[in-house]
This record gives C-alpha cells, structure tokens and sequence, in this order.
C-alpha cells in the first residue's frame, strides 16, 4: 500500500516562502501547498522604512498573509516551527501538529545577529519587523516627550541622540530617514529641531563597506549630510557594549562612551536555529552553517528539499541576501516543484542582479541599474518606489498599492502648489516614473515567471 503523502509545505513566509506559494498558485500546481509562517503579517522589508516614516501604510507595506493567500488555494498555517525532521519528512509546529511532506521548501530566513556585545539584545532595537518599527516610534517619541521636560541641555541631549550601529545599506537607509524624519517630530512637539542628533557608528572606516551598495558610497554620504539634522560619522569605532543610557565603544585602542537612549542595531545576522538543528553533514554547508543547495535549489543531500533567500548558498555561486535574489529564488523553486509533479526536467535558477536602490532620507533615494548608471534625488526615489511597488505580492495588492502611490505623489504633494493647468504634466510625470521603472526591471533581463494583471 502506498502511504506517500503528495503535500508541499513551506516553512517560512519570507520573500523566497510567499513568492513561492504565490507562483505555486499561479502555476495551477497540482498538489496541495502549505505555507507555515509564525508571523500573522508579510513584511515587504525594502519598504519598511516608509512604513516607519509614514510615507506609506501598513496594508501595503505589511499586509496579512490571509489577505494575500485569499483565494489561492494556499493554506497558511500561523504557527511556528519547532522541528524539521528530513529524514522522517515532517515539521512539527509549536502548536502540537506536525506536517508530512512530499516536497518542502526552506524559507526561513535569518535572524538577528548580536555577536555577544554586552547588552545588545536586551537595550538595541532591532529593525526587521512592522512590530519593530512601531516598537522604535513609541520609544522615540517617549524620548522626545522626556527631552520637553528637561532643563539641564547635557541631559535633554542623551534623550535626543539616536546611534544607529551599523553603517552597511540598512544602517546608512535607517540614518538616512531618522535625520529627515526626528527633527520634525521634534519640532512638531514644540521642540528645537538642532538638539536632535543622528550618530552611524560603525566598525569599519566607511560605510557600505563590502557592500553590494559600496559604489553609491559618495552619493550616500553627500547625501546623509543634506539632511534636515545632519548624519553623524563615527567610524572606526567597534560597539563593545550597550547599555539603558549609552553605548560603549573602542576607537583608535581608547574605550569611548556616548551617552544616548536609542540604538537601534542594524549590523549583522545570524543563521536560524532551526536551519542550524538540520540532520545535514558539515560537508554540506558553507562557512556560514547554513545548506548549500545546488543550481536547482535543492539541498544537496535531500533533493526533495529545496530552500531559498538567505537561510540557503548556492553551491559555487555567491549571492546577496536580498529581496530580488530571494523573490526570484521563490519562481524557481516553484518552477522546478511544478516540473517534479508533472514529471519534467528542472531547471537551474537564474538570478539576475538588477542593480541596487538605496533610500537616502525622505523622498530621496539612489538607484543603481544594474550597475550601469546612477540616479539619485527625487527621480531615485521614484524609481525605487516604482521598481519596489512591481515586486508587491499579487496583483491586486500591488494595483491598490500602486494607485495610492500615484494619488499620494501626485494628487497630494503636487495637486495643491500648483496651477490646475499644470494636472495633467504631473499626473503624466508620475506615469511615466512607474512606467520607466517596469521598462528598466524589463530591459536588465526581467525573466521572471511574473504574477501579472
């Protein structure tokens, strides 16, 4: 009697895990699907910092998974993973349940990393979350409203310095919106907008050090010093601990301090536990711990497991971690599951780097494409915005997303200043923006198996 259960479950609700399940979907695949995702929310994370800024809202840039699977066939198990057994087929959930598979797909993302810095866990926010971003504006603004209170301006300072740890794209995009952003909040709340500080403090000598974003440095830093309240540089200083009212650092072979009351821990990441628990041979990891997978996706000693985004290596093939490798992971491990069940051949996945987009503060972003040419300003944050809102999951989220945006850009920051004559230039302005953003994604190779309108 055959007992083979012809089920796919996805562990993690990531890029690489939604964009599976959603082209699984699309794909009219032919077995049931599974996705198991502890989080009740998506985070679109490369829009997080408009999510926290308030450009945008929290259906578009953290919507619910049940919203988006609606109607997909998908089920969406809210539950987190307490074990993955490769050799018995089975996940188990915290819950009690457990999930037998034919087919799964690794998704897991990765986690914070705190590198045993003293206090780092306890007293830094991290930024990965919708919950992290509101869990940073609550504090700040409790930080603001204590700094209104206080006379004494050496202690109102501390309450008005945030220190972002970390000046890799994540830091230098955090910095870059707290320094537009805090002084208005501040000057909102009858405050003086100069006491505000904004401090990078990082390891290295530069920002966006062995980062994929290093040749937007000049246009990084320009930019980050045009800021409503100027970024601060504190490089070549190692965080060495953080505490309730400062961080603790060495520079230059001297143990510094700066008083401050918000860091915010932007650097490094380490491999998920449960990817690290795996039955799977150190031979078939990379330096890292985390499997390697071959051209196909699959896990080299478990091909009916395949695995994507960062929680997965491409053997002889280095990747960044981010969420156009991940998104374009996700098509192709769905292809290729698709082409298991019907009995065809699998395919290599082809990632293509597009380029790079980097927000700079508000409403100002640079973007590479594809390494080619830079633009930067107003038109970089257009086509950033642009680029992002096509990678939006499925196409009624990425429709309304879209139409808030142009009615945002055009009909509110536009509309108002300007002559009514002057509607139609702008309104065509900002077809045009999105227009060239969904030509540039097309012309740099944009072969992705698309969930489209």
């Amino acid at each position: 009697m055959n007992n083979t259960i012809y089920q796919t479950v996805i562990v993690g609700g990531g890029f690489a895990g939604l964009f599976t399940a959603l082209h699984l979907s699309h794909q009219h695949y032919p077995r049931s699907v599974i996705l198991i995702e502890k989080e009740e929310r998506f985070c679109f994370k490369p829009l997080l910092y408009e999510y926290f800024s308030g450009e945008m809202g929290a259906e578009e840039v953290w919507p619910r998974y049940d919203e988006l699977l609606k109607d997909s066939g998908v089920i969406f198990v809210k539950d987190a993973v307490q074990s993955i057994d490769l050799h018995e087929r089975e996940v188990k959930v915290t819950s009690g349940d457990s999930y037998n598979y034919s087919n799964l797909v690794l998704a897991l993302g990765s986690v914070t990393g705190y590198f045993g810095i003293e206090g780092a866990q306890e007293h830094a926010f991290p930024f990965r979350t919708g919950e992290d971003a509101i869990a940073i504006d609550k504090h700040l603004r409790d930080c603001f409203q204590q700094a209104l209170q206080i006379q004494d301006a050496e202690q109102r300072r501390k309450f008005l310095t945030v220190t972002v740890v970390g000046a890799g794209a994540s830091g230098v995009e955090m910095a870059g919106t707290l320094g537009d952003l805090l002084p208005n909040w501040f000057a909102a709340m009858g405050g003086n907008p100069a006491e505000v500080r904004v401090v990078l403090l990082n390891h290295g000598k530069e920002i966006l050090d062995n980062d994929m974003n290093s040749h937007l440095r000049e246009i990084a830093k320009n930019a980050l010093q045009k800021r409503t309240v100027p970024v601060e540089f504190m490089m070549e200083a190692k965080a060495t601990a953080i505490r309730v009212n400062e961080v603790e650092y060495l520079r230059h072979e001297q143990r510094e301090t700066l008083p401050t009351s918000t860091v915010i821990w932007t650097t490094g990441t380490n491999i998920n536990s449960l990817i690290k628990d795996l039955a799977i041979s150190e031979e078939s990891r990379d330096k890292h711990g985390n499997p390697l997978v071959n051209p196909t996706l699959q896990l080299l000693d478990f091909p009916e497991v395949f695995a994507g985004g960062d929680c997965a290596t491409v053997q002889g093939n280095s990747l960044p971690a981010t969420a156009q490798v991940a998104y374009q992971q996700g098509a192709a491990i769905a292809h290729n599951l698709k082409a298991l069940a019907l009995g065809n051949s699998l395919k290599p996945a082809e990632v293509n780097l597009r380029g790079t987009l980097l927000k700079l503060g508000i409403e100002e972003s640079a973007a590479s494409i594809y390494n080619s040419f830079e633009v930067a300003g107003e038109v970089g944050h257009l086509i950033r915005q642009g680029s992002y809102l096509e990678l939006l999951p499925t196409p009624i989220h990425n429709f309304k997303v879209t139409t808030e945006w142009l009615k945002d850009e055009m009909f509110e920051r536009h509309l108002h200043p300007i002559q009514t004559g002057e509607v139609i230039k702008w309104v065509g302005g900002a077809v045009v923006g999105l227009v060239v953003a969904r030509k540039v994604i097309k012309m740099l190779g944009d072969n992705k198996d698309k969930i489209d309108t």
